[in-house]
């Protein structure tokens, strides 16, 4: 009727199971975030550089890859941007999220002791912001 537990159970002390998994250090973890805010505001900047193409943004995913790139050791997947109609409305969400991820870079770039990566984020959180000013001002006047 009843037959014994053959096997460790799976609710065993965590100790027995913690020396057969991989760790990493802060710092690799750090890199590996700083590398996915970095990434995610990549993606997102070639968005706006498909509905408001501009120089400046075309220099900031050139720097936002080769950040990438020194974080990773390889170039960054990019994903194809999806082009619909450049309403005010998706671009200007567009520039709010890039001002989020840029910050989200700029604390972990910070906490890791980055100083090319909190550059880098801190000219993106800026340069987004003033984009979201210069379309909350019109509207306002």
């Amino acid at each position: 009727m009843y037959e014994p537990i053959r096997g460790k159970s799976v609710h065993s002390l965590a100790e027995d199971r913690t020396d057969r998994s991989p760790h990493r250090s802060r710092e690799e973890e750090l890199d590996i975030r700083l590398a996915g805010h970095l990434t995610a505001l990549l993606t997102v900047t070639d968005e706006l550089r498909v509905l408001t193409p501009r120089t400046e943004l075309d220099a900031a995913a050139h720097e936002l890859a080769d950040q990438v790139a020194r974080l990773r050791g390889g170039a960054p997947l990019r994903a194809e941007p999806s082009a619909p109609e450049a309403s005010a409305d998706r671009v200007e969400g567009l520039h709010r999220r890039a001002h989020t991820l840029a910050g989200n870079a700029l604390v972990v770039a910070t906490a890791r002791g980055d100083a090319q990566g909190e550059a880098l984020a801190a000219a993106r959180l800026e340069a987004h912001a003033a984009a979201l000013h210069d379309r909350v001002s019109p509207s306002a006047a």
